[in-house]
């Protein structure tokens, strides 16, 4: 029986009944989409595009999302490679608190950094004391917000990779006498690059999108910590239609995502 026969057969087989729910599923997942666009106000969209308050908005997000993604590199691929290639106890629960971001409400985790980074919080009463360093109500605040609830992405991702990748190179390596770091420089890292890459798009893009730890950890203010997801539940009691611009950019954004990793993520079998 040929491939194409095999596809027609199985195809034939379909219960009838799971087609209704499905359509309604794909529908309920569409529409509000097409809505968005149909909304959408294309004459002006330029114009709104360059308006101060947008702009403004815009730059600030595309900052924040790229030095929290930064920064989630810097300590989260260490912390990928410790789940990954650590032979210490107690991994299964440290694994199981890197994922705990994922599921938490993210106003809840903008609590949980106010109580830890505030200005009378564990730590950061002793940042603003020794330092003067306060991040509440920062710019700096927004990125330690978005990269609290973004890591996971990256370091789900690269650990995966990590699993997946042939350790026989790195013990190769280690037979010829090539430190643990300059293995991980010239053979690890290399080989788990798509997956890295993968990572940093998927944490740049929860950081893009990041509103409740966001709001409550660094406030809204424009110009400091006004990234688009706030501007846009702001808009929307002052003028709807510039919610909807940053709805659309929001939304173009998670479409390039997602046809960046389409080999990764989305690509069904054959």
């Amino acid at each position: 029986m040929t491939t194409s026969t095999r596809r027609r057969s199985a195809r034939a087989g379909r219960p009838l009944i799971l087609v209704l729910p499905a359509v309604m599923a794909l529908a309920f997942l569409v529409l509000p989409m097409i809505g968005l666009l149909a909304r959408a106000p294309w004459r002006t969209l330029p114009e709104r595009l360059t308006s101060a308050e947008v702009g403004q908005a815009l730059r600030l997000s595309l900052v924040c999302a790229s030095s929290a993604t930064v920064l989630c590199l810097i300590f989260g691929i260490p912390l990928a490679w410790l789940l990954a290639r650590g032979e210490v106890r107690g991994l299964g629960f440290v694994r199981a608190l890197v994922t705990v971001p994922l599921v938490l409400p993210p106003v809840v985790g903008g609590v949980a950094l106010l109580l830890v980074l505030g200005r009378r919080g564990l730590i950061g009463r002793h940042l603003d004391e020794w330092f003067g360093v306060s991040l509440p109500f920062t710019t700096a605040g927004v990125i330690v917000a978005e990269a609290f609830v973004a890591m996971p992405f990256l370091v789900i991702s690269v650990e995966g990779a990590l699993r997946a990748s042939d350790p026989r190179y790195e013990e190769a390596a280690a037979t010829l006498g090539a430190s643990r770091w300059l293995t991980f420089r010239r053979i690890t890292l290399p080989a788990i690059m798509p997956g890295v890459v993968a990572g940093a798009v998927l944490c740049w893009a929860r950081a893009l999108g990041e509103f409740g730890a966001t709001i409550t950890f660094a406030g809204s203010f424009p110009g400091t910590t006004t990234t688009m997801p706030l501007a846009v539940y702001l808009a929307l009691e002052t003028d709807p239609e510039d919610a909807i611009v940053l709805s659309i950019v929001l939304l173009a954004v998670s479409v390039a995502v997602l046809a960046a990793l389409r080999d990764r993520w989305t690509r069904g079998p054959l």
